[in-house]
């Protein structure tokens, strides 16, 4: 029997949805990001360049926290519809930490719950399991 741990993560720049793939039903946790319209919002009206400040300062944030979740995993797949698993996958690949760790990526559009636990089970079923 394979005990490998295993994670889904579909996101974008503003949240996360985890699922582990156990044998049983499938359960979603969320992390959103701190940087949000409102604070892009009263950011802009300061300056420019805070609002990029800060963007940069809160999307790291959101991506090491990411990070934390993900190096308890033996294998991840990201997916969404954003850059934002490919930025997520660039810096935690760079990070030897995470160099034990299987982490691919997967474009895909918005998905509703159902279709986001369809999609971690037929991946790591080995449906979907082609490399990236």
């Amino acid at each position: 029997m394979n005990n490998k741990k295993k994670l889904g993560v579909w996101m974008d720049h503003a949240s996360a949805h985890l699922m582990e793939f156990t044998s049983g039903p499938i359960k979603t946790s969320s992390l959103e990001s701190k940087f949000t319209h409102t604070v892009k919002e009263n950011a802009m009206g300061k300056s420019e360049h805070l609002m990029h400040n800060k963007e940069q300062h809160q999307q790291s944030e959101y991506y090491k926290k990411l990070g934390e979740i993900i190096s308890n995993y033996d294998e991840a797949v990201l997916f969404g519809p954003t850059d934002a698993k490919t930025e997520l996958k660039n810096m935690l690949t760079s990070n030897p930490r995470f160099e034990k760790i299987l982490i691919t990526t997967r474009q895909t559009d918005k998905m509703s719950e159902n279709q986001q636990h369809a999609f971690v089970n037929a991946y790591f079923a080995g449906n979907l399991n082609k490399s990236s």
